[in-house]
């Protein structure tokens, strides 16, 4: 893709340079892995925050459980068996173990850390999950221990790339003071998170898939980006979306009637029909006493938003709704084409829900566990893969260096957009249930008509506002291109598989048993890929959405 050098930012000297072997562009678990991975093999690693490391993303405000089983070949055989029907057979085997096998190290690291685990009942380390706040707090304290250097509210707006294409570090600016700033780096690691399109679910508002942008924009693929429509349950009236503790209650429409079908693991479905019409809601009444009191314990914050309401979860019926987590949830993301996590472009890397969690979780996952997993481990890989690369591009000499961004930070200034309005746009298109819970051709196609119309309009125009304002527009910018990624793959499964459901073909079809691979920014394509791991005897029987 030829990178362009136009626009508002050019010529413009940052205020703060920096170098780095590895830059690492997120501060969640993938990107604070990644720099202890990166550490570890001697780079100078450089971290910038779009939020405040440790505090900001999905993880950091509650509890998440992470896929950690013992070194037991019949457990982790039983382990990959109960997702890879699940994920419609697209998980690879390979990468599984090596995700188990690398989640029970880190685990084991974290143990050395020090990292409060609790007891179980026979007085043994429960480590098959951690508190946000506490493990986050961790991990800023142990990247920096490594030797990182952590610039927070630093959002970047986009990558440098050389005149090879070579990714080879960042521009951005510092949200508190205004300042731009600028990082020359061997390579860079992805792990700004998924895509929640300011869904307001909680820990997701800074996630709005700046990732894929930039990565796009210097050349990247995306893989599994139709599986990204996971809505999150949660109170009407909160952001918590913590669903667990819904597998206890039952659901019931405005009158009090209980709403045969609805739940949480399974009946989602019915719930998002149910709200195109109605109110839900629920009540943890199958909580019995000894439940109850785990809860507390188990995800304290879920009960915040009912104490502060004066609402007993328990007892008293309350609204809920669901809120979309898209790629957060989902499992779409940055393509990836090595062990080490590299992309398709030279000297980047992505990791966490920045890239595509297909490899271990296929077409469906969830909060926590399977995604907990992945962020440590392609976090650590990915930070390690970048020092390599780094290493070998100390030899490449000086480098002409420009700026690949081209949504979001220039254009004709006679045709003004504004960030807010577009971020509505995209919203009005991907949050309706309706829409993307239970997609159809027509209305896929009939998104995708304004969502291309918008994206042309973005494309060529220019934002309004400047300085940290332009962060606003290259989120707008980013919502957009990760929308129509989304949309244009789902057009193409003309199947139902895992969480990507079509009204119009319901039955799983054997015929594609691949990935879907896309990229690509003014014009969107899509390919297939051959998926390594066969689909077992009969597995697509019978099979249609639920």
């Amino acid at each position: 893709m030829a990178v362009r050098d136009l626009h508002p930012l050019s010529g413009t000297e940052a205020s703060v340079r920096h170098d780095a072997d590895v830059l690492i562009i997120g501060g969640g678990p993938a990107g604070t892995w990644a720099a202890v991975g990166a550490a570890a093999r001697g780079a100078r690693v450089l971290l910038a925050d779009k939020g405040y490391c440790g505090t900001s993303g999905a993880t950091a405000p509650s509890g998440t459980g992470v896929w950690h089983v013992p070194r037991d070949a019949a457990a982790r055989e039983k382990a990959k068996a109960s997702r890879l029907e699940m994920g419609g057979f697209l998980a690879e085997h390979a990468w599984m173990d090596r995700v188990l096998e690398q989640t029970w190290n880190n685990i084991e690291t974290l143990t050395e850390w020090g990292y409060p685990f609790p007891l179980d009942e026979h007085g043994q380390l429960h480590r098959t999950s951690l508190q946000g706040p506490d493990y986050m707090r961790l991990m800023r304290k142990a990247a920096k221990q490594a030797g990182a250097r952590i610039l927070d509210h630093s959002p970047v707006l986009e990558l440098l790339v050389d005149e090879h294409g070579t990714v080879c570090g960042a521009f951005g600016i510092n949200r508190q003071t205004g300042a731009t700033w600028v990082a020359r780096a061997g390579a860079v690691v992805l792990a700004t998170g998924g895509c929640a399109f300011l869904s307001r679910a909680l820990g997701c508002n800074v996630l709005t898939g700046d990732g894929y942008l930039l990565g796009a924009e210097a050349g990247a693929e995306l893989s599994g980006m139709e599986f990204s429509n996971a809505y999150g349950l949660g109170p009407a009236f909160a952001s918590v979306t913590k669903s667990l503790f819904y597998n206890w209650a039952t659901f019931y429409d405005r009158d009090g009637q209980r709403i045969e079908g609805a739940g949480s693991s399974r009946g989602r479905g019915v719930i998002a029909r149910t709200l195109a019409t109605q109110p839900v809601y629920a009540c943890l009444d199958r909580a019995d006493a000894s439940i109850r009191a785990w809860m507390r314990t188990a995800q304290p914050n879920f009960f915040v938003p009912f104490d502060r309401q004066g609402i007993d979860p328990f007892t008293q019926h309350f609204p809920v709704t669901l809120r979309l987590e898209g790629t957060v949830r989902g499992t779409g993301g940055l393509h990836v084409v090595g062990d080490d996590c590299a992309t398709t472009v030279a000297g980047l890397y992505a990791a966490g829900d920045a890239a595509t969690r297909e490899l271990i979780c296929g077409a469906f996952t969830g909060g926590g566990s399977h995604n907990a997993a992945w962020a440590m481990s392609s976090g650590f890989w990915a930070g390690a893969g970048a020092a390599r690369f780094a290493r070998e591009a100390r030899a490449f000499g000086h480098r002409n260096v420009h700026r690949a961004g081209v949504a979001g930070l220039g254009g004709n200034p006679s045709a003004p957009w504004d960030a807010d309005t577009v971020i509505r746009a995209v919203q009005a298109e991907v949050f309706p249930t309706e829409r993307n819970w239970t997609r159809s051709g027509p209305l896929l196609e009939d998104s995708l008509r304004r969502l291309d119309a918008l994206w042309v309009r973005v494309r060529h125009g220019r934002p309004a506002g400047a300085g940290a304002q332009w962060v606003r527009a290259r989120e707008a910018a980013a919502m957009l291109a990760t929308s129509r990624w989304m949309y244009r793959s789902a057009l193409r499964r003309t199947e139902t598989r895992g969480m990507h459901r079509r009204a119009e073909h319901a039955a799983v079809d054997p015929s594609q048993h691949h990935r879907l691979v896309s990229g690509g920014l003014d014009e969107v394509w899509v390919r297939t890929q051959a998926v390594s791991t066969p689909a077992t005897p009969g597995a697509y029987a019978g099979k249609v959405a639920a």
